[in-house]
């Protein structure tokens, strides 16, 4: 397993007489330290004594006699901050040397040595994996300082990323501790500096797969940056790619392939990996079954956070081509569901898919998952998914503004149904139904008379997401194509353009304007009605730039104008929803009593959980 232990100086490390390189593999992952790291590392080394243990590296060597290098496994964070520091070291030396004395003229060139591979002179001893340019990013800081003299290409952000920002910080500490030093003291100084990072020990481990490498690895990786259970899980498929007749070329594009579809979001990736588990949980179960296994799940009734990395470590461990094929092609179908595919054409479910990402249909997903993988075999076509789409999100309309059932509970009503599925064994229609009659169910939906009554109490600071949901629907059903308008459009800093308006300002000190119209001057009743009805859904609308109408009086939030003077933006914006309140000259509790009776029978009816035309 183990090859070699050596106990090694960065000097070493770092020999001017290996002919080797380290190369960091583009499954590793990119470049990450920041500050922190940086103080931290430069500190320790600053203030402790000569030969202060700064960590270990795994490598695997590989390569041949005349072009061998060493593959980090772990250690590459570390290994780029050092070589960085000692560039830092080399600029700031090289400044000064008109004025090194003739003893001390070889420090330069050990350092170049130390940081360029003999085997190419153009080439650094420690070579970067290339996500996000880190790579193009080290040569160019290199080729900046002198130390590489083939071209570099610099990419667009260059400066703002970290391989140069690194490089930076250490220039800058480097400036700081000189200043006021002559040009001798300097020169002294940054020997010193030198010299201490040279003595600094590491612990090289070589390995002599990658097997052994992971292995390894997990059990001593407990420095540096946090290690995910995704990224322990992409760890362990590369550990056992050889043993499965897999190259890890060929199994980290698949898994780069898989995490781009669930695009970089790690909360999405994750739910991901648990919605997978928790749908076809019963399938992935069964190679662990056995006489003697008395549980019906070996792997776990349900997956969740705390025990994620265990089950998949086990169906990897099992058969990872099978899984990798699998959980490829369950990725590819998440991506419809997050709308993160960009061939629209092949994702026939989007426009349904927006509507119950609106109203936070995500715990669904599991389902959906589970029915469009296995569509053929449920004889189930696009058009009756399209419509239990729609049915979700009218479902999670009740859901979130009732607040019923829990939210620990829906994994396992959508768990349920698959359960039903593959027990019954229905099809078609059959299969639409029996989804029906379970989310019916009066311990899985909302009753009609809690959805009133939510409905009816103070919305808005229920649930916004949901409230600005159900506006912007009774806003949409009034649009036809050539007045169509995307309610949910958000500007470059990811901000709705069009939003929740309370007609009746909600903020503490009710306006002078609105205290005499909506309580005839009496301060004390305004406030009251502001904490009784500003948060009603008769109270409220939506509309465009909100932050411009906030506390003006009602004409003037009715009338306002765009600041071209071209367009409407209050209640004359165009939306039939402020149609009725663009007509009156005020606005009162009775206009606020009046607006909520209309709009909750309009959602009972629009609502409606389960509609007529499903049974």
């Amino acid at each position: 397993m183990i090859q070699d232990v050596t106990k090694c100086h960065i000097y070493e490390i770092f020999s001017s007489e290996g002919i080797f390189y380290y190369s960091i593999p583009k499954y590793q992952r990119e470049y990450t330290w920041n500050k922190r790291e940086w103080e931290a590392l430069y500190d320790d080394i600053s203030e402790n004594n000569n030969e202060y243990f700064i960590g270990s590296i795994i490598c695997i060597p590989l390569g041949d006699t005349i072009k061998p290098y060493m593959e980090v496994i772990d250690g590459q964070q570390r290994l780029t901050t050092i070589s960085l520091l000692l560039a830092a070291l080399y600029r700031k030396l090289y400044t000064f040397k008109e004025s090194i004395s003739e003893d001390d003229e070889d420090v330069l060139p050990s350092i170049r040595k130390a940081l360029t591979s003999r085997i190419s002179p153009n080439e650094m001893k420690v070579v970067p994996q290339i996500q996000s340019w880190n790579k193009d990013d080290y040569d160019v800081v290199m080729n900046e300082i002198g130390l590489k003299r083939s071209l570099a290409t610099k990419h667009p952000y260059y400066s703002s990323r970290k391989i140069y920002r690194c490089l930076n910080y250490f220039l800058s500490r480097i400036s700081n501790e000189m200043e006021g030093y002559d040009v001798e003291a300097s020169i002294e100084f940054l020997k010193n500096k030198i010299e201490k990072v040279k003595q600094a020990m590491l612990v090289k481990i070589e390995v002599s797969t990658h097997s052994d490498a992971y292995v390894l690895f997990e059990s001593l990786n407990n420095r540096g940056t946090p290690l995910t259970a995704i990224d322990l899980m992409k760890n362990l498929i590369m550990a056992r790619a050889e043993s499965n007749n897999l190259t890890v070329d060929d199994c980290f594009n698949r898994w780069k392939q898989l995490l781009s579809n669930l695009s970089e979001d790690y909360g999405i990736q994750e739910r991901f990996f648990r919605q997978y588990y928790n749908a076809f949980k019963h399938k992935l179960n069964e190679p662990f079954q056995s006489p003697n296994e008395r549980r019906k799940d070996p792997l776990g009734v349900i997956a969740t956070r705390s025990n994620l990395l265990n089950i998949f470590e086990s169906l990897i461990n099992k058969n990872l081509p099978v899984f990798l094929d699998d959980v490829l092609q369950c990725g590819k179908i998440y991506s419809w569901l997050i709308l993160n595919d960009d061939d629209d054409e092949e994702n026939t479910y989007k426009k349904a898919l927006e509507k119950l990402d609106h109203i936070q249909g995500a715990p669904s997903y599991l389902l959906l998952l589970y029915l469009i993988k296995n569509k053929v075999e449920l004889q189930i076509n696009d058009d009756q998914i399209n419509e239990l789409i729609l049915l979700l999100a009218k479902y999670f309309v009740r859901r979130n503004i009732t607040d019923y059932p829990n939210t620990r509970d829906l994994t396992r009503i959508f768990m349920e149904i698959i359960n039903k599925i593959e027990g019954t064994n229905p099809k078609g229609e059959a299969v639409f139904n029996l989804i029906i009659d379970h989310l019916s169910n009066d311990s899985n939906c909302a009753s009609n008379e809690q959805f009133e009554k939510s409905l009816k109490g103070d919305i808005y600071k229920d649930n916004v997401g949901a409230t600005r949901y159900i506006l912007c629907e009774l806003a949409e059903r009034a649009m036809t194509q050539e007045s169509w308008t995307d309610l949910w459009k958000r500007t470059d800093k990811k901000v709705y353009v069009w939003t929740i308006e309370h007609i009746f300002p909600e903020g503490e000190n009710v306006p002078q304007c609105w205290v005499d119209m909506i309580a005839n001057g009496d301060t004390a009743l305004a406030n009251k009605y502001r904490e009784d009805y500003t948060h009603k859904i008769g109270n409220l609308t939506i509309t465009g730039y909100n932050s411009s109408l906030g506390n003006k009086s009602f004409v003037e939030k009715r009338d306002r104008k765009s600041k071209d003077g071209q367009r409407y933006i209050g209640y004359k914006n165009g939306l039939e929803i402020n149609k009725e309140i663009a007509e009156k000259e005020t606005w009162t509790i009775d206009n606020i009593k009046e607006r909520t009776k209309k709009l909750i029978t309009e959602l009972l009816k629009v609502y409606k959980f389960p509609g007529d035309e499903y049974k």
